[in-house]
């Protein structure tokens, strides 16, 4: 048969295969018959009896959202409760040092007044000395720059304006003052904030909605002054100094309400065209750490002068202060003790609840609430008092002026009775000034209160409708840093965040703009089900943003797989074909089509036919393009070794070019030659950037959309952070997967939060990472990443554990790396010991490779990352010289046990503990890696049951002793106490403490035996895990591989034509030469301990067939054949982007050549790097142990003896030896453990503010209740917005039911978290 008849027969060929399609499109009647009989076969309906379906699990199984909403509900009740008890404590506290400074009082007598009224002033400055200390820290590791000299007078002016009025109004004026107004006349500091709040309305040019609220808190502030004023003057205008306090007291309340500025003088520069105006909110801005530590300082020097100059001026004395009772220290103690925490701790609480978005029910209300609780709590008592004084005279009348004379000022000194009586009478020697008989004292008094506290409210009620986002930054909900603990719910209110609130809207908060975010996953031998799990996580995040009829524009997003080394060849064929895996990829994404399409068929089962899809033949092999049910895409590139170079990293480099370099910058280069403005175009292009988020995962990763949200908050709200990683949970069956769990939760748990609060992350997981562009994008990041290894040390670091080398260079240039304890995601762990020891043969390495990179660089870093600063990198040292000496620690631990059990002599005990491993040790340089790997595991089960023998070891010591006070015992006993208490912080993980009891079993096999494998077969640079073995039938080289370079080309391109034509689309793919060159495969795996460079594991192959009895001569007519469920029509790539793939080849992605020579050379180099750093590693290891051994030898000379206490706390008269090397050696272990420990909880109290955030302000809707007609079932209509959706099948009414009843407590149903 002729070349061209054989052609004509595969074009006829073709033309059967997409009649389907054509026809579907509206083809010729020709085709109609063919097409009416598959639409009756398959279209309608499937089998009447056949309407069972295996379906995977779609819906959240892990995440507890009931008891995650309960949570939520307790969190949001107690912050509110606490953040009220708070602002009461403080406000109380500090009006009782003002009472106890008042002339006349009897608990602190009046020479005792400079006490209380330096408590006053300690109040004032507290806060200024918090900031200093934080402002010389931050701007020593952090920023120094200096602002202009009229900035600096300018804010140093005001600074002093409000430190002067703070003294006078509480520490001069006050005190002479009604407990009444007092509590009121605090609120009176809101004046000069109503009036810049008129002024800003105004100057923004725009219908405000609180325009008129201003004015009106104003005028009642003013109001509050008159009535106040008219109440004390009044009284006996002859009072001269009465006139002076009231003076100064209104005057000190003026100048105060200077102290929020900022607030405002932010809005009115925006809308002013002052240059003087923008550029010192530009100043104030950029140089805070400057501007904070002066004028802390200036704030501290003017109340001490105003305490210093009124003490004296008023007739005290200060040698006082240093012959004070011990009563009066006490309650002075209390009081001023409970004024500093409860102000400290009120302002953080109302953070949180800002942070948590309940800013009305946690922190306004509360807030509101506390001066009226206040002012109940002092009058009520009085009154109470008073009242029962009358019932105690029997009728006899008694005025309150009466009262005053005879009780609260007749009454002694007493040194013995109690407080809170004594407490309550100073109160009221405050107001006995007032004639109670009198409605006008109490009416000025009153409206004076009442207009103070309206006009607060009136002031802070556009917070009622203030724009928070979740987890909002503290600079942007207040103002200031510094709180005023004399002023707490005044400054915590005035301080939060002014915007212009018009009636049109609010205004957009910049964390608001829409989000780009890219999906990236590998893929390469995933199994079928590891692969649905990623394709289910995709159709869910589909369904939770949807393109069609969006309703949420926080994100958009499309999603790339990218499937290394797709394609295998067949032989009679005219074109590669897909593989198996790949094969299986395709019919998933079909079957998952379906699931998603057909969630409300509950009763009949539509025969499911997917929208006609994409296939485009590539540059690099091919790319198939599936719209998802609501409209987002998901692209899976199918890669062939032969035409573009393979494995993860450089997958991950194909799309790092293709999005960040092609798809984001092209426009921006397109646009500028069109002459559009080059700034404009930086600004969008820096915004764009910032907004861009990339996703990676691995090819089995299974996450939930809220767990991504979560990750995108980070990234949204702290421009800073160039990475943030999820809670990766490890899943899979068996005692390896068990060991891996407690191990996985314990680095998330402890090592991920240290960093994380402390310092940074240092390896943020490919399986669920989101990436900002813009860190990717800068210098010496992205194009470093597809640096190709050259020397042996790259091997090691760039290629074996590519996302910690990727992590490197983003902190490298100032980038923080983050952990979000909130965000799970699921990943298939190795479940066989070979593969697990296999895996962490690649991590080990890597890890020590980049973390003794970073530390070799500390001094740049710590000057370029603010997070990284030189104690965080102390902290790695010594966590990178613990894991390095792990193995000779091990063995010390072995050594001890072997010690109780034998009772021999310490040192012999050593001597037979390193043995075993110092064999294993040599033989690991001779045999064979699957040989290593036996005769670990074997050690291993040994080795477990010397730990079991070591933990009662332990146990039976603490009885036989009778004492826990050894340092042994008091650190096992330590370390199980954190662990269980760590495990308790995490409910949802807390059976994990199950599997810890595996762990320990297996220390010597993770620490020991597991070091010395990964650190001697360094030089092993293959993947190791999921690696198929040639089958029989394949063992045999590829023809291809025995051509010399010229037939391989002609080869190639007859192969190249012939699939053209087959395919019909000879205009489709230039034929470039460079291109299409392949190399040669291998015929099989080389020595395990000499790979080098790309590895070449042979697919399994397919009977060959002669090509004109089947209808698949290329990949995409195997497509197109393989499902009539999903059809696919071939395109074309745009010419552009086609010639930034072959360029992009050429450049980064080229095949690597085979070069025997190079590869001999790159093994003996990797062979001498192995042998240098092992003889450095162990030598390390060698010389501890040596050092303990001499320790042991002459220990009386060189042990620390302490004395043994039993249970009792009784010493037994025997000592205890205490090695003082090992002693150091746990002792800094011990508080690196603590230092963990620590930052867990502060890292678990910032995840529960995250996830409250989450659950109340995700928007969402509830899933519409479907109708039900007489004998039929209606189809609902769902929703796709929510993350409460949950996705699932039932075949009874009942079943549905259930879940419409539960629809409410299942709200969050479909997000994902481990929270609690």
């Amino acid at each position: 048969m002729s070349f061209a008849n054989l052609h004509a027969s595969c074009v006829e060929l073709d033309q059967q295969v997409e009649i389907p399609e054509r026809a579907g499109a509206g083809s010729s009647s020709s085709a109609g018959p063919l097409l009416t009989m598959e639409s009756m076969l398959n279209v309608p309906f499937r089998k009447s009896w056949d309407t069972c379906r295996e379906v995977p699990t779609v819906e959240d199984e892990h995440t507890p959202w009931k008891m995650i909403k309960l949570l939520k509900v307790i969190s949001l009740c107690v912050i509110a409760v606490v953040v009220f008890g708070l602002a009461l404590c403080s406000k109380v506290s500090f009006l009782l040092l003002i009472t106890l400074s008042n002339e006349g009082t009897k608990i602190l007598p009046d020479e005792m007044r400079p006490v209380a009224l330096l408590c006053i002033g300690c109040a004032l400055i507290i806060s200024s000395v918090f900031l200093f200390l934080k402002s010389v820290w931050k701007a020593c590791y952090k920023t120094s720059k200096l602002p202009n000299k009229s900035t600096i007078a300018l804010v140093l002016f005001f600074e002093f304006l409000v430190a002067m009025g703070a003294a006078i109004l509480t520490i001069v004026a006050m005190p002479h003052l009604d407990i009444v107004t007092n509590v009121t006349i605090l609120n009176s500091v809101a004046v000069l904030s109503a009036l810049l709040q008129v002024i800003t309305q105004c100057t923004a040019k725009e219908r405000n909605r609180f325009l008129v609220p201003s004015i009106t808190a104003f005028l009642l502030i003013l109001l509050g002054y008159v009535l106040f004023l008219v109440l004390y003057i009044m009284k006996d205008p002859t009072d001269i100094k009465t006139i002076i306090w009231v003076g100064l007291a209104v005057g000190g309340s003026f100048l105060m309400s200077f102290n929020w500025w900022e607030n405002y003088f932010r809005l009115i520069s925006e809308n002013s065209s002052s240059v003087f105006l923008k550029a010192l909110c530009r100043d104030v801005k950029t140089c805070q750490n400057m501007l904070h530590i002066l004028s802390s300082m200036l704030r501290i020097a003017v109340t001490a002068g105003v305490l210093g100059a009124y003490v004296p001026l008023d007739k005290m004395d200060w040698d006082i202060v240093t012959s004070i009772p011990s009563r009066e220290t006490k309650i002075i103690a209390i009081i001023i003790g409970v004024q500093l925490i409860s102000s400290a701790l009120c302002h953080w609480f109302s953070l949180v609840a800002c942070k948590m978005h309940a800013l009305r029910r946690c922190f306004i209300l509360p807030l509101y609430l506390a001066s009226l609780a206040v002012m109940v709590l002092f009058v009520v008592p009085v009154i109470v008092y008073y009242q029962d004084y009358r019932t105690s005279l029997n009728g006899t009348a008694i005025s309150f002026t009466g009262y005053c004379n005879e009780v609260v000022d007749g009454r002694n000194q007493s040194l013995n009775g109690s407080v809170f009586p004594g407490l309550v009478l100073d109160v009221t020697h405050t107001l006995c000034f007032l004639d109670m008989a009198k409605i006008t004292d109490i009416s000025l008094l009153t409206g004076s209160a009442v207009s103070w506290w309206l006009g607060l409210v009136l002031a802070t009620l556009h917070l009622w409708y203030l724009n928070v986002s979740r987890i909002q930054r503290t600079q942007d909900l207040f103002v200031r840093r510094l709180f005023e603990g004399a002023f707490i719910e005044q400054s915590l209110l005035l301080n939060t965040r002014f915007d212009i609130q018009t009636k049109k809207g609010r205004k957009k908060n910049k964390s608001s703009d829409t989000a780009m975010l890219y999906l990236c996953g590998t893929m390469w031998h995933e199994t079928y089900g590891e692969m649905m799990n990623i394709i289910i996580s995709i159709f869910r995040l589909d369904k939770y943003r949807p393109k069609i009829d969006r309703k949420f524009d926080d994100v958009t997003f499309e999603s790339h797989i990218y499937f290394d080394d797709a394609f295998k060849h067949v032989q009679g064929s005219l074109g590669n074909h897909l593989n198996t895996y790949a094969e299986d990829l395709v019919r998933i994404l079909t079957e998952v089509y379906g699931i998603f399409t057909n969630i409300d068929d509950k009763f009949f089962k539509h025969n499911q036919q997917v929208p006609v899809q994409k296939i485009i033949r590539t540059p690099y092999g091919g790319r198939l393009v599936v719209t998802m049910p609501h409209g987002n895409v998901i692209i899976v590139h199918f890669k062939d070794k032969d035409l573009i170079r393979h494995k993860k990293r450089w997958s991950q480099v194909m799309y790092l070019y293709y999005l960040l370099g092609w798809k984001l910058m092209t426009k921006y280069y397109a646009r500028l030659k069109k002459g559009e403005d080059k700034d404009e175009l930086t600004a969008e292009l820096q915004r764009e950037k910032q907004n861009t988020y990339i996703l990676a995962l691995d090819g089995d990763t299974d996450f939930q959309p809220a767990a991504l949200m979560l990750l995108i908050d980070r990234l949204k709200m702290y421009p800073r952070v160039g990475a943030v990683c999820g809670r990766i949970h490890p899943t899979g069956s068996g005692p390896t997967v068990w060991f891996q769990k407690f191990e996985y939760a314990v680095s998330h748990w402890l090592q991920k939060t240290a960093e994380h609060v402390i310092g940074c992350v240092l390896c943020s997981p490919g399986c669920f990472s989101l990436f900002r562009a813009a860190a990717l994008m800068d210098d010496n990041v992205m194009k470093k990443y597809a640096t190709k290894s050259t020397e042996a040390s790259h091997y090691i670091q760039y290629d074996q554990g590519e996302d910690r080398w990727l992590c490197t260079l983003l902190l490298k240039q100032g980038w923080r790396v983050e952990y979000n304890a909130a965000a799970d995601a699921y990943t298939n762990a190795p479940e066989d010991f070979k593969e697990l020891y296999n895996q962490r043969r690649r991590w080990g390495p890597s890890t020590l490779a980049n973390v003794v990179d970073l530390l070799g660089s500390t001094s740049i870093i710590s000057k370029r990352n603010p997070s990284m600063s030189k104690l965080f990198m102390f902290y790695q040292l010594f966590a990178i010289t613990s894991a390095i000496l792990a193995p000779a620690t091990i063995c010390l631990l072995i050594a001890g046990c072997l010690t109780f059990v034998l009772t021999i002599d310490s040192n012999a005990a050593l001597v037979l503990a390193v043995i075993p491993p110092v064999i294993y040790l040599g033989l690991c340089f001779k045999l064979k890696s699957d040989t290593q790997i036996t005769i670990a595991g074997v050690m291993s089960i040994i080795y477990a049951f010397l730990m079991l023998v070591v933990s009662m070891s332990i146990i039976g010591s603490m009885v036989e002793d009778k004492t826990i006070l050894t340092p042994s015992s008091i650190f096992v006993i330590g370390m199980a106490l954190i662990y269980i208490i760590t495990a308790i912080m995490h409910p949802q993980e807390v059976q994990l403490v199950f599997h810890g009891f595996l762990y320990i079993l297996c220390i010597p096999s993770a620490y020991l035996l597991l070091t010395i494998y990964s650190m001697t077969n360094m030089n092993n640079v293959s993947w190791g895990t999921r690696e198929s073995k040639p089958t029989p039938g394949a063992a045999t080289p590829d023809p291809v591989a025995m051509q010399t370079k010229t037939q391989r080309a002609k080869s190639t391109f007859q192969r190249y034509f012939s699939w053209c034509k087959c395919c019909k689309k000879s205009n489709q793919l230039p034929v470039n030469q460079e291109i299409l060159i392949t190399e040669s495969q291998q015929p099989g795996l080389q020595p395990q301990n000499t790979i080098v460079g790309d590895e070449r594991i042979p697919e399994e192959q397919t009977q060959a067939e002669p090509f004109f009895d089947s209808p698949i001569q290329c990949f995409v007519t195997q497509l197109q054949n393989m499902s009539s469920d999903m059809q696919l029509q071939e395109d074309s790539l745009d010419k552009e982007e086609e010639e930034f793939f072959i360029e992009l080849q050429k450049k980064y992605l080229e095949p690597l050549q085979d070069d025997k020579e190079r590869q001999k050379a790159m093994a003996n180099d990797l062979r001498e790097l192995r042998n240098k750093i092992n003889f450095a590693f162990f030598i390390m290891n060698a010389l501890w142990l040596v050092a303990t051994f001499t320790m042991q030898l002459f220990g009386a000379s060189f042990s620390i003896n302490l004395p043994k206490v039993n249970f009792d706390l009784e010493t037994t008269g025997e000592d205890v030896i205490i090695d003082p090397i090992a002693f150091m050696f746990i002792l800094g272990f011990a508080a690196s453990v603590v230092i963990q420990f620590l930052t867990m909880f502060y890292h678990r109290i910032y995840t529960l503010i995250h996830y409250v955030a989450f659950l109340d302000t995700e928007p969402s809707e509830k899933k519409p209740e479907p109708i039900y007609l007489e004998g039929k079932k209606a189809k609902s209509v769902t929703s796709s917005d929510s993350i409460a959706d949950t996705i699932s099948d039932s075949d009874t009414i009942s079943e549905v039911d259930s879940e419409i009843e539960e629809s409410d407590d299942e709200f969050f149903g479909d997000g994902d978290g481990t929270m609690v």
